[in-house]
């Protein structure tokens, strides 16, 4: 399925709904949308995938219900490639939060969030039948006991335990739907396991060793990759890359600060996903390049980028754009004086205007990455060559 050549570290993945050039950010469409834009908006800003969650389909619309309706491309009007997650960092959350609101078994995830008729359980077979057969998701994403890097060591090995038992049977049943399917190589979904471990080495390693011996098409940086300062944790994000061979693509799971992407696919990592740039854009808070994307180091200072806070009453008589090295809607056609308008009288306007501008944004870093990862990775072959010549 990966369309490298599997010596190499992959440059693409070529899924049944098109292609990931790599690496990609893909926009969190937790409820099968990203709030206050369409389909159309996220094509146009060269979004290639969106991630969905499980857990919270789950309950709504419900999984019988986007089944009845063919999928969730069907459902939400996307026609690119989906990826799901398989709900165990929204159930750990919310259990984390309140453990009156469900609770953990070697079985898998029992909860009943605030305001739910019903209690609900997500084993690691149910969260593979739902993507799989329900979604028709893409990438499917294997159950997994998510933990934050502050947690004690017995907690961690216990997480690291039952996310490996819970992967070789979420494989299992991947297996037998997709024989029981008759699934060709080209309609068969990847498969992803999460690599747990908090931020011990040893127990990522056990981790990622039992799960490269069972055997998936990718894997994620499983667990909260920021301190309790909101700082990567660099040390173990890159020690989890080193120990996943490069020919599988990884996912760092809850990645999208700029900084972090930036960081992360320098360690090698493929694929990100994160709700913080839409978020970031509903809260008035807009990315923007202090320079050309195209021609950028995207140095490790930063300095290639900055935030522009819609609220600021300064704004009031701007002309220029939020940025002029940016084509989106947003930039091409309105002025800053007219966002911050928008966003002091609360028009939904705002909203969309902003997210399409941060998603743009997005993409644009993704395309650079793409072309100087690319680049140094051409610029160190020809140096072997030259060295073994």
């Amino acid at each position: 399925m990966m369309s490298a050549d599997t010596r190499e570290k992959p440059r693409a993945l070529v899924l049944s709904h098109g292609t990931i050039s790599l690496p990609a950010f893909l926009p969190d469409a937790t409820q099968a949308v990203v709030r206050a834009v369409d389909s159309l908006d996220l094509e146009q800003c060269g979004v290639q995938a969106l991630v969905m969650n499980t857990f919270h389909l789950m309950q709504r619309p419900g999984s019988s219900a986007v089944e009845a309706i063919g999928g969730l491309h069907a459902l939400s009007g996307w026609r690119r490639p989906i990826v799901t997650d398989s709900g165990g960092f929204q159930a750990y959350s919310l259990i984390r939060q309140n453990a009156r609101y469900g609770h953990l078994t070697e079985k898998g995830l029992a909860f009943q969030p605030e305001g739910a008729t019903r209690r609900f359980l997500l084993t690691p077979e149910k969260s593979i039948q739902l993507q799989l057969s329900s979604y028709a998701s893409d990438v499917v994403v294997c159950l997994d006991d998510c933990t934050h890097a502050d947690e004690p060591p017995s907690r961690q090995r216990e997480s690291v335990e039952r996310t490996i038992a819970w992967a070789r049977r979420g494989k299992a049943e991947f297996v037998r739907l997709v024989e029981q399917k008759k699934l060709p190589p080209e309609r068969r979904p990847l498969l992803f396991a999460v690599v747990q471990g908090g931020g011990d080495f040893a127990l990522r390693r056990a981790c990622a060793e039992a799960l490269l011996e069972m055997g998936f098409d990718g894997f994620g940086f499983g667990g909260w990759p920021l301190d309790s300062e909101g700082q990567l944790l660099s040390e173990i994000v890159a020690w989890t890359r080193e120990l996943i061979p490069a020919t599988f693509p990884l996912h760092g799971l809850g990645i999208g600060h700029p900084l972090n992407v930036v960081a992360c696919a320098r360690m090698g990592y493929d694929l990100f996903d994160s709700a913080m740039p839409t978020r970031d854009a509903r809260h008035a808070r807009l990315y923007s390049f202090t320079e050309d994307p195209t021609t950028s180091r995207l140095d490790p200072d930063g300095a290639w980028f900055t935030y522009v806070y819609l609220s600021d009453e300064r704004l009031r008589r701007e002309r220029r754009p939020v940025s002029t090295f940016c084509d989106c809607l947003c930039c091409s056609r309105y002025s800053l004086a007219y966002l911050h308008h928008l966003f002091k009288v609360n028009d939904a306007l705002f909203l969309r205007l902003a997210t399409i501008h941060n998603l743009r944004f997005m993409m644009q870093l993704m395309q650079r990455l793409e072309m100087l990862l690319h680049g140094e990775r051409e610029q160190r072959e020809q140096q072997a060559a030259q060295t073994a010549g």
